[in-house]
């Protein structure tokens, strides 16, 4: 059985995949999120991302490992992160 995504609430338009990395925890730096992106480690929808500037909306899906993130509208202010439902 697949892992519930945590949700990451966008704030605005949309955000590049190395500040979600960062801004999740995923990687510690921008620097770490750069080289897990250029190792093919990384996926948006399903499909390998190499563009480190890759602009993320609502509805993507972002995968690294066994962890996903889907981006959602944000419903105010306050912590991006929201819990997986169960």
């Amino acid at each position: 059985m697949a892992e519930a995504a945590t949700d990451f609430a966008l704030r605005g338009e949309h955000i590049t995949l190395d500040a979600l990395l960062k801004a999740t925890g995923l990687a510690g730096s921008g620097g770490a999120a750069k080289q897990l992106i250029a190792a093919g480690q990384v996926q948006v929808n399903g499909q390998v991302e190499l563009r480190r500037g890759a602009k993320l909306r609502v509805g993507a899906l972002v995968q690294l490992g066994g962890v996903r993130v889907r981006i959602t509208v944000s419903d105010g202010p306050g912590s991006p992160l929201k819990s997986p439902e169960k």
